[in-house]
């Protein structure tokens, strides 16, 4: 019997709102929230306000995808909550042009963090709700343009714009607009056979036991994802180690490159994994040459191999990101919690920002930036390790 396929009308407006989500939140968290700080403190308080919105904003993204999720699964709706998140977080990024104080800026923070989670929870569930299994690798190919576009949109707004903080804000919103409201209002998803339904009580007290699947998905990712977020954080100090002519220009071109190169793979790839009914095998190989890739940057010496070592890393770590939030889908043990159960994964998401801290002032002051990389090259070979196993698991029961 041949699987029921979604439309690639659907799945091409799918990932377009998907990366909307990405365009709400790149330009405004690496530019723009940044500038404003910047012109009302000076560099010592702009550092610590930073770090303060920021661990603020990540405490609140935690909580508020989990709460958004589980409300979106208790209603079994999921585009009423996209609507509504959307407003709110669009009217919020309006007004950060306006703030000055610092309850101000930590109240729209608040707001705009739970709002975004609104939109990104129940539309990440929405995928499990939508896509079947034979269509995840090709979903999480097409993933892999939200990176891409949200970086793209932070040299759109800077050029358009320059300056003109409120002109800037006004194109985020009108670009995430454009973006998500397609598919919410002109594409509808084919009706497909994908179990919604609520889970029987017997197997509900099965699922507070974690399956061994859904457990080994959650740590590869946060493992990969602590070893993103811990280069990117520290990417330019890290090439100026190596070069002091090093600008700003270069990494954020060079780091646009690799998140452009990465959506072809990981369209060829998902493909491939659909093809062959091979989910998990990509990612572990995907881990392993981010390992590598660190290794090989932690021994370069020259600014070509860094650079070069970097693309290996960035682009397989891209990729596996990407196909992993379509994989993902697979693991959950409930399908009538989709929403509240992705959003204990996206915790591999903003724990890594809180935990990131730690490893570079313990490792960098004493080792240097090499001996981060090399520890970050073991995460990534565990999280391979730990998914080659599940890939053989699966392959020997033939499902995941």
């Amino acid at each position: 019997m041949v699987e029921a396929r979604q439309s690639w009308a659907f799945l091409g407006a799918y990932a377009l709102a998907w990366a909307g989500g990405s365009i709400a939140y790149v330009p405004f968290l690496t530019i723009l929230l940044p500038s404003r700080i910047a012109e009302l403190h000076d560099q010592t308080d702009a550092v610590w306000w930073l770090s303060t919105l920021a661990f603020s904003g990540a405490i609140m993204a935690s909580i508020a995808n989990i709460l958004a999720g589980l409300a979106s699964d208790l209603t079994r709706s999921r585009r009423p909550w996209v609507l509504a998140g959307l407003a709110v977080n669009l009217f919020a990024l309006l007004q950060f042009g306006r703030a000055e104080t610092p309850a101000q800026f930590i109240l729209l923070i608040v707001i705009w963090q739970l709002s975004l989670n609104m939109v990104l929870a129940p539309l990440a569930a929405w995928a499990g709700d939508c896509v079947p299994d034979g269509q995840k690798g090709v979903l999480g190919g097409l993933l892999a343009l939200a990176p891409a576009l949200g970086a793209l949109s932070s040299v759109f707004v800077t050029m358009a714009a320059a300056g003109q903080l409120g002109v800037q804000l006004a194109l985020v919103a009108g670009l995430v607009a454009v973006f998500i409201l397609p598919v919410l209002i002109f594409v509808a998803p084919r009706k497909v056979p994908i179990d919604t339904a609520p889970t029987p009580v017997a197997e509900r007290r099965k699922a507070i036991v974690i399956p061994r699947a859904t457990a080994i998905m959650w740590l590869a990712r946060f493992l990969v994802q602590l070893a993103e977020s811990s280069l990117f954080a520290f990417l330019l100090l890290f090439f100026r180690s190596v070069s002091e002519d090093v600008s700003e220009t270069s990494v954020a071109s060079l780091f646009a490159v690799v998140l452009c190169m990465a959506v072809p793979i990981a369209l060829l790839v998902g493909r491939w994994s659909d093809r062959h009914g091979r989910p998990i095998l990509p990612l572990a190989v995907c881990a392993a040459v981010s390992g590598f890739g660190l290794i090989a940057m932690a021994l370069s010496r020259d600014l070509a191999m860094v650079s070069a070592n970097y693309i290996v890393f960035g682009t397989a770590t891209a990729v596996f990101l990407s196909l992993h939030a379509a994989q993902t889908l697979r693991v959950l043990p409930r399908s009538d919690r989709r929403g509240r159960d992705l959003g204990f994964f996206n915790l591999t998401n903003t724990v890594p920002s809180i935990v990131m801290p730690i490893f570079a002032l313990t490792l960098i002051p004493a080792l240097g930036f090499p001996a981060m990389m090399v520890m970050l090259a073991v995460l990534s070979f565990i999280a391979s390790f730990l998914l080659v196993l599940l890939a053989k698991r699966a392959a020997s029961r033939q499902q995941v």
